[in-house]
């Protein structure tokens, strides 16, 4: 019989913080994924080709893929058509066409049965692994991305899992590590491990070089996986209430970990071990991202440097023609301080419990508040984002020295965002103020595609369980058809010229309310960078009580007058 076996790991002194939830039941979704691309040439491009890759089946403990069909459809029939198997098992498709004189689209239909199925996994491998096969051996190479024999990296691997006896165990602990330490951005300098470890910061390529490295430095492989991910959201049971799970629909990129007991398992290093969910469609996997650049991959030869681009644009669409969710989330009293959701494991591991200090806001009584001088300039909130980016036809483009083609290179940059005006549901964000502030305006990341009516920000305090309490203020009306229009997102401010309005320091919350059909969405940001996990709720025309959770945090400021 395996047993958990039972640590403590106080980092100072206050009150337990763990966010790490086990997760029972399971998703079983029939899909049909579509892709549209289209490439609009300019005069003197000699050739284009553009790869993809044939996805297959895959079974893991936890995650399965059933490919039922692939179609690939062109507007324009290819000069030529390659098909080779890469180094990695993956199926590669090369099509190209010479001279091309008007636009080319491509329509890749995916049909496929995703499950997701999560009971407890057993594991008694050990740590670290031994007498791994050969071609899984291949995964625990460095890379640029994955520089897993850099000597700052191997001194940080071997201190966070010096205490582990099981491979499961030193997993954990890196991906404890990593969550609690790392903050989601779109659009990071860079994606290799060593930006992450030294900023803190990086998108989901990032997660996955970092995961990747640590693993790989004590001897654990680990591949990195490119494929899709889609936006339909499902709910998690939690006691009180749900939490509302919801992924950009675009590209990402996740790890799987080599177990010699369970074989590869999906980790997505941002907020999930030993699963994925079936919103996941696995395409491609690799050493890291340089390497998976095959699906989605455009090169062209132009015959003179000068005048316009190439034009392309990448729509993704998928409809759920079956989705049968059922998931129970239980907290626990162990893990990182940020959101970790997990299967139950039957494994020998350390419950290493976090605790943070809690510093309770410093409140200033009525008087002194009444006397107090705001004239300090402040700013504060999630305040990171692609401000005017167009998501449609973002890819940078590149000259490749040894070919002399131009590539247009893939990337992970998604709209990760929340339709807000959906008919029946009202959006509140939390804030907390670490000291007074004299308020004068709240501003959202918003893009506002049209409709009629007007909009408002309510002000409200927390009611003391993590919701949104007594209304304190609402801010001016702006009416849909004078808000700034064009791609992309940007800062929608809210004024509150006509009060004063003095908050102590503490906890409040923004509710977007709304009149008329405005069609407008607010982006937010993977994972609770700012504020506390259940900081983003949401609530309905039958639930008044915000009891709906979301796993994100909205992109929002605050901006006022502090004391000095």
């Amino acid at each position: 019989m395996k047993t958990c076996l039972i640590g403590l790991c106080i980092l100072c002194v206050g009150s337990v913080m763990a966010e790490n939830y086990l997760l029972n039941g399971g998703q079983l979704s029939d899909i049909q994924y579509t892709m549209e691309q289209e490439f609009v040439p300019v005069p003197g491009i000699q050739s284009l080709s553009i790869g993809y890759v044939i996805p297959e089946d895959f079974s893991s403990p936890s995650y399965n893929q059933d490919i039922q069909k692939f179609d690939v459809w062109y507007s324009v029939k290819p000069s030529s058509s390659k098909e080779r198997i890469d180094a990695r098992g993956n199926k590669v498709v090369k099509v190209s066409w010479k001279n091309p004189q008007k636009p080319i689209k491509l329509r890749t239909t995916i049909l496929t049965q995703n499950r997701t199925e999560l009971k407890t996994i057993e594991t008694d491998a050990e740590f670290p692994p031994v007498n791994l096969p050969r071609d899984v051996r291949v995964y625990l190479r460095p890379t640029r991305q994955v520089p897993s024999d850099h000597p700052e990296i191997k001194r940080k691997a071997a201190e966070i899992t010096s205490s582990c006896d099981t491979q499961f165990d030193a997993v954990q602990q890196i991906l404890s590590w990593i969550v609690d330490r790392v903050n989601y951005v779109l659009l990071p300098e860079d994606y290799g491990a060593i930006h992450s470890i030294r900023t803190g910061r990086g998108n989901c390529q990032n997660y996955s070089h970092l995961a990747a490295t640590f693993m790989r430095a004590v001897g654990i492989p680990v591949r990195i996986v490119n494929g899709l991910t889609l936006q339909q959201p499902y709910n998690i049971q939690l006691s009180g209430g749900y939490m509302t799970m919801r992924m950009a629909q675009g590209r990402h990129s996740w790890i799987e970990v080599y177990f010699p007991d369970l074989g590869w398992v999906p980790f997505d290093p941002q907020n999930m071990q030993l699963f994925v969910s079936n919103r996941f469609i696995r395409i491609e996997a690799g050493l890291d991202n340089n390497e998976t650049i095959n699906d989605g991959s455009i090169r062209y030869r132009r015959s003179t440097r000068s005048g316009k681009k190439p034009r392309f644009e990448e729509v993704i669409n998928a409809e759920f023609t079956h989705d049968q969710v059922q998931l129970h989330a239980e907290k626990q009293g162990y893990g990182p301080m940020k959101m970790l959701f997990s299967p139950p494991v039957e494994a020998a591991f350390t419950q290493v419990v976090y605790e943070a200090s809690v510093a309770l806001p410093h409140i200033i009584p009525p008087m002194e508040m009444a006397t107090k001088k705001f004239s300090i300039p402040d700013t504060m909130g999630n305040l990171d984002y692609p401000e005017s980016v167009d998501f449609l036809s973002a890819r940078t483009l590149t000259e490749d020295a040894n070919t002399d083609e131009m590539v247009l290179q893939k990337n992970f940059l998604v709209e990760t965002a929340e339709y807000v005006t959906t008919e029946g549901k009202r959006y509140a964000q939390t804030f907390i103020l670490k000291e007074p502030m004299e308020l004068s305006q709240i501003g959202l990341a918003l893009h506002a595609f049209g409709g009629s009516g007007s909009l408002w920000l309510e002000l409200h305090q927390d009611d003391g369980h993590g919701k949104p309490g007594k209304l304190i203020s609402t801010s001016e009306m702006r009416a849909i058809d004078t808000l700034p229009r064009g791609s992309g997102y940007k800062w929608i401010d809210f004024q509150y010229p006509d009060k004063e309005i003095k908050l102590n320091a503490g906890r409040y919350w923004i509710a977007l309310a709304y009149t008329g059909s405005p069609i407008l969405n607010w982006f937010f940001t993977y994972g609770k960078p700012v504020g506390p996990s259940d900081g983003t709720r949401y609530n309905t025309l039958f639930d008044a009580t915000w009891s709906h959770s979301l796993s994100y945090e909205f992109n929002y400021r605050v901006i006022g007058m502090r004391s000095r």
